[in-house]
């Protein structure tokens, strides 16, 4: 009884809390000349939009598919690119306990609806889950701040301040902590925003978004074999994944497992949120893209090019000139998060590294996930570390090209 009593407790304060941020970002949406947290005004927001130049690009993915390099692909692109490295990772923080009860339908609408107000260069919803509070719009803990050129640049990147503790500071110059209000003044002034999030799980919870009159949305869903991804945050999150190590050595799965059940809702979220976007509803006709790792690690500008295409951005020369750059890197690249990569090994390596007894779990459970990217099957260890066997089918996902 007191567990239903907790239970119920949480899902009403789950539902209360969404409801209040929903009025809120409304009436946001409804006045957007000035709001008490950042006073900014927004009335000169669609200037770019009028010109048919503003876009506003969403890339979409999950955790170890190469999303931290690719989205550097816009993060490069030069002064008029404002972006944002995985802002919703607060959110997430906060809330994740509180929702589990109610199978993250709440979250996946504050996820919405907190990139709605950054596409919209307004902080103030995502300032709600910033901890510890920013004061006077000022926080020295935004995740990842120093992965967003736009936010460790003039004007935005202040003065030092003596024995104040960033963790996420910015590495190209030293500054101090990220002034909130400046930062949404510096979007205001670029011409495309770009965000990445490893968070949203549903394509469809963003339809809203994308039918914001007031933003021109592109989202580019990057999906990789999960075969790959598994092994790939078995060494990423090594803590967290003991129990597939175990597995791996005693060479027995327990397919009823909840970590095997987990494994299978991922690849379904994905996959679903795939159908949906290549089935072209009306909401997505040429606002969705669909692009796999493998194909931009072997064919990295050639994939940019068309995702610029896609989006209706110029591809730069900047943007050009960090590819060339940072797909040809050499053993000395390292890191969890690295945007380095040498593009050719990066595609395979993983093989070399799953035991084919995970292997097998990931295309039972994964399978129709697989079917629709194009990830062939193997049925014995040496068909999955024999290299010259190409375990990816040629496909062709992006329909829905800008000029259609």
């Amino acid at each position: 009884k007191i567990y239903s009593i907790l239970f119920y407790s949480i899902l009403f304060y789950s539902i209360l809390f969404y409801s209040i941020l929903r009025i809120r970002i409304s009436f946001i949406g409804q006045n957007p000349q000035q709001t008490p947290q950042t006073p900014l005004d927004y009335r000169n927001y669609s200037s770019f939009s009028e010109d048919g130049g503003r876009k506003h690009i969403l890339l979409l993915a999950t955790t170890r598919t190469g999303s931290s390099f690719v989205g550097e692909f816009f993060n490069q692109h030069g002064g008029n690119m404002f972006y944002l490295f995985e802002p919703l990772w607060h959110v997430e923080r906060m809330l994740t306990t509180a929702t589990e009860s109610n199978n993250g339908t709440v979250l996946a609408g504050i996820y919405r609806d907190v990139l709605q107000g950054l596409f919209l260069c307004d902080f103030s919803p995502l300032e709600k889950f910033i901890s510890p509070s920013p004061r006077d719009h000022v926080t020295p803990a935004l995740f990842r701040r120093e992965s967003s050129l736009s936010l460790c640049e003039e004007p935005v990147c202040t003065p030092v301040i003596k024995d104040v503790f960033e963790r996420y500071h910015c590495k190209t110059r030293r500054c101090g902590p990220l002034n909130l209000t400046l930062a949404s003044q510096s979007c205001l002034s670029k011409q495309h925003h770009a965000i990445k999030t490893v968070r949203v799980r549903q394509l469809d919870t963003l339809q809203p978004l994308v039918e914001d009159p007031r933003l021109d949305v592109r989202i580019i869903q990057l999906v990789r074999d999960p075969r790959a991804i598994l092994a790939s945050r078995m060494v990423a999150f090594s803590s967290k994944y003991q129990t597939w190590k175990t597995w791996a050595q005693d060479g027995q799965v327990p397919e009823d497992d909840e970590e095997v059940k987990r494994l299978k809702g991922n690849c379904d979220h994905i996959r679903m949120s795939a159908e949906v976007g290549l089935s072209r509803p009306h909401w997505l006709r040429r606002r969705y893209m669909l692009v796999r790792y493998e194909d931009i690690a072997r064919y990295p500008m050639q994939k940019a090019e068309e995702m610029y295409r896609f989006t209706g951005i110029p591809f730069s020369p900047q943007a050009r000139e960090w590819i060339l750059r940072n797909t040809q890197t050499t053993q000395g690249a390292s890191g969890i998060y690295s945007t380095q990569k040498n593009s050719s090994e990066q595609a395979e390596k993983w093989r070399f590294s799953i035991p084919f007894t995970l292997a097998q779990v990931v295309q039972r459970v994964c399978g129709p996930t697989m079917k629709l990217f194009g990830y062939r099957f193997v049925n014995d260890e040496k068909t999955l570390i024999n290299k010259s066997i190409s375990l990816l089918e040629e496909k062709l996902f992006h329909l829905q090209r800008n000029s259609l």
